[in-house]
């Protein structure tokens, strides 16, 4: 449970708690899924209230990752809990577990009241909080070093995708092809080297398939692949013209949420409805907990949050990451279709663009415009 200076802190920075459906007539968008609430003319469909539930159940299966206590200390430190600091790790660990309980168990799966399934269990395993876990807080601090990520210090979007990419390397090294703990290729979607400054992202096709042939060892020119598009779009707030396209990225069968929030208190965003945004908050300090096939009836609740949370859309800081995975080639090609046309009906103003090769593309593609060339800045996520 949250404590009250935690949950004080969390008003002050995102804003008083607003929980429940925003609205009971328009349609929600929960990681491509659609739940249609308004009335179906067409069909004179006007169960709501199962529509709501099925909403509710979908939001609860959901993983949470949260602040933890009593874990090992990190490397040459006392830090027994990431309290305060480890909010963008935890929302990262978030979109990285959801992407790997998709490929495991499938979009359609929700989490029931029996003992969980084999499956469910090892998804979670690497995502405990000691140096043996595979995808622990320790192991992304470690493999994050380089990109500012140290015990006790809040990083932003585009350091945490770096340090999942460097862990991601590491591990696909110390293992074979065939018993990956990462069972898919990262591949970040970056317009210019550092990633931090303006210019809209572009997904190079021919770099997507080298990353899943890097992935594969060499054994497969595609795998599944999970992309990541760090952003950042405008400067104390998001723009909002950008608003759209990112509310449509929701409709995406591929799309595995945002990492965002406000300066200092990131967020996992799973869902919209109209211009809200649906979210998971890691600004829960909860016990650590030992999770692993060989303890089938561990107690998983704090891996789940059944209180829908959301926030306006608009006042979410501009640096902010989107995730999308992609099963397999056919699914990746259905992505850059949609990629592509969102891109096409974005005003100008595209989250990023798509292109075959590096031959193909066209230099002018990399700027949103030109108010927004002049008002390049820093990423300015910092610690509260």
């Amino acid at each position: 449970m949250a404590t009250g200076a935690i949950r004080r802190f969390q008003d002050r920075v995102l804003g008083p708690n607003r929980t429940g459906l925003p609205s009971t007539t328009s349609d929600v968008w929960l990681l491509g899924v659609r739940y249609k609430i308004s009335e179906d003319e067409a069909s004179g469909e006007t169960n709501t209230g199962c529509v709501v539930a099925a909403f509710q159940q979908d939001f609860s299966s959901k993983i949470l990752m949260t602040y933890r206590r009593g874990f090992e200390p990190f490397r040459n430190t006392t830090y027994t809990s990431d309290v305060n600091w480890g909010c963008m790790i935890r929302s990262s660990q978030m979109l990285f577990a959801q992407a790997v309980l998709f490929h495991r168990l499938g979009r359609s799966w929700t989490k029931k009241s029996e003992l969980p399934e084999q499956e469910y269990l090892e998804t979670l395993e690497p995502f405990g909080d000691s140096e043996s876990s595979a995808f622990s807080i320790h192991n992304l601090i470690i493999a994050g070093a380089s990109y500012g990520l140290a015990a006790g210090s809040w990083v932003g979007p585009y350091a945490i995708c770096r340090a999942w990419e460097s862990l991601a390397c590491k591990k696909r090294k110390q293992t074979d092809s065939k018993n990956q703990t990462l069972p898919m290729a990262v591949h970040i979607v970056s317009g210019s080297e550092d990633g931090e400054r303006g210019g809209a992202p572009i997904l190079c096709i021919e770099d997507a398939s080298k990353s899943c042939l890097e992935f594969s060892k060499g054994q497969s020119e595609w795998t599944p692949i999970l992309l990541l598009v760090p952003l950042v779009l405008g400067l104390d707030s998001v723009n909002p013209r950008y608003i759209p396209s990112l509310i449509a990225t929701f409709t995406f069968p591929q799309s595995v949420g945002i990492l965002g929030g406000k300066p200092g208190a990131s967020t996992y965003i799973v869902g919209v409805q109209e211009d809200k945004g649906f979210y998971l908050d890691p600004h829960e300090v909860q016990q650590v907990v030992t999770v692993n096939t060989e303890t089938p009836d561990v107690d998983t609740s704090s891996y789940h949050c059944n209180v829908i949370r959301y926030v306006p859309l608009e006042s979410l800081d501009p640096s902010l990451a989107l995730g999308f995975y992609c099963r397999d080639k056919d699914d990746f090609d259905d992505f850059c279709l949609r990629a592509s046309k969102l891109a096409e009906d974005s005003n100008g103003a595209p989250l990023f663009t798509i292109t075959q090769t590096h031959s193909t593309i066209n230099q002018n593609n990399y700027g949103f415009s030109d108010d927004d060339s002049e008002d390049e800045r820093e990423d300015d996520w910092q610690m509260l």
